[in-house]
């Protein structure tokens, strides 16, 4: 590899969408920058974002809201956000030819639903700023000395020396694609803290054994609510579908990474309303009205007006309710254990899919030790973060993607500056 003869000015390691905003900014300079990935193609994880369609943001301008989504440390992004936000980030791609449109939650894609488009925009202006791609690059450590990163040790012993280096290694979740935590490591042995890495937007396991019946039933328009010791701690509304695990679905990952810190300290458990438009008084209502309407059915026909025919059968066993039983002949007990059921049906966590199934790892770099303004390491002169390696997480949406877009941004722009 003769670029390990250069000297570059900036060398960005990771070339995810963190990195390579990071390398196209710097480059935008005149730096002589380099972005080393260790696959054999840039973005591998970009592509898988939003099912291949890549929910690129969130068209959330409001900087304090967008923020709070990111928990406690969502504060941290502020500045950042005024620099480069969600409008920043939509005008970037658009200014660059990309055609974006804004879909049903505020989630932003490319007009043709292609995550390879967003790439080939980035690739174009990667070249254009003269950014020396190396792919397939192996990386075994940072040296360093006296609060400076002196070089990028290579496998095989041979080093690459710049004069500020970048670090967006990603985090530690979906690692097929290449974010299998190296970056943490590198980091701690510079002295830097790692909070605890948890999977977040993750699937969650149930212990049910009825769940199984049900997979691959998707729900819409139900709310899924977490209680620990008889206390409610979180609920989402919208979709979820069922696994062979488990459940899923845009709520269930919105509601992970609490479930798996909740279950550090006791056990979870999941409430599910089925009906949450309607409260107990409405809900019971419709259901006498469908009774009336087949009151000379058997209960196990009575349904297929309130539910999809695939959990029918799991309501009715879980009612205690007789399904040979005439619909006219249900007590108003009956008739309130079945309402009771479709209002709170109950569930078991008993954890999320493994880190390496998660969408976003929870945990990293702590920000204490980030400039907030720049992403530069208080620890180090020239080093900087970017993306996911910090400890940063938000919801499903095109927030993580945000978070990458501007700390790459920041850390790019400000490498660059002599």
């Amino acid at each position: 590899m003769t670029f390990i003869q250069e000297k570059f000015d900036i060398a960005v390691i990771g070339g995810g969408p963190a990195g390579i905003m990071a390398a196209i900014k710097a480059g935008e300079s005149g730096a002589r920058v380099v972005l080393l990935e260790k696959n054999n193609n840039l973005g591998k994880k970009l592509l898988l974002t939003g099912k291949g369609r890549c929910n690129l943001t969130h068209a959330e301008f409001n900087h304090k809201k967008f923020a709070n989504e990111f928990g406690k440390n969502g504060d941290f992004l502020m500045s950042g956000f005024s620099v480069f936000g969600p409008k920043e980030t939509m005008d970037f791609f658009e200014k660059k030819g990309l055609k974006l449109k804004t879909e049903r939650g505020k989630r932003v894609f490319p007009q043709s639903d292609k995550a390879s488009d967003v790439l080939n925009i980035l690739d174009k202006y990667l070249k254009k700023n003269n950014v020396v791609v190396v792919h397939g690059c192996k990386i075994s450590g940072l040296r360093s000395k006296d609060k400076n990163i002196t070089s990028i040790v290579l496998q095989g012993k041979e080093k690459l020396i710049a004069q500020k280096y970048i670090l967006a290694t990603g985090g530690k979740s979906y690692t097929q694609t290449g974010s299998t935590g190296d970056g943490f490591i590198w980091a701690k042995k510079l002295g830097h803290n790692v909070s605890k890495l948890r999977p977040a937007l993750v699937p969650l396991k149930v212990k049910e054994k009825w769940i199984k019946n049900l997979q691959g039933l998707g729900l819409k328009n139900i709310e899924l609510s977490v209680f620990q010791d008889n206390k409610k701690k979180d609920s989402k509304f919208g979709e979820m579908m069922f696994t062979h695990l488990g459940i899923s679905g845009p709520i269930v990952l919105g509601l992970s990474k609490n479930v798996a810190v909740l279950l550090e300290k006791n056990n979870v458990d999941l409430v599910l309303d089925l009906k949450p438009k309607l409260n107990f008084q409405e809900l019971d209502k419709r259901i006498q009205h469908d009774f009336a309407k087949y009151q000379n059915k058997l209960f196990r026909n009575c349904l297929k007006d309130l539910l999809p025919s695939k959990i029918i059968p799991v309501i009715i066993m879980l009612s205690g309710i007789d399904p040979s039983k005439k619909v006219n002949r249900i007590t108003k007990q009956e008739r309130q254990s079945l309402l009771n059921l479709l209002k709170g049906l109950k569930m078991t966590a008993t954890g999320t899919l493994k880190l390496d199934k998660a969408i976003v790892t929870n945990g990293g770099i702590s920000v204490k030790e980030i400039e907030s303004k720049t992403m530069r390491s208080k620890l180090f002169n020239n080093l900087y973060f970017a993306g996911e390696i910090i400890d940063l997480d938000g919801p499903s949406g095109g927030y993580n993607l945000q978070l990458c877009w501007t700390s790459g941004y920041l850390a790019g722009m400000a490498a660059a500056k002599v």
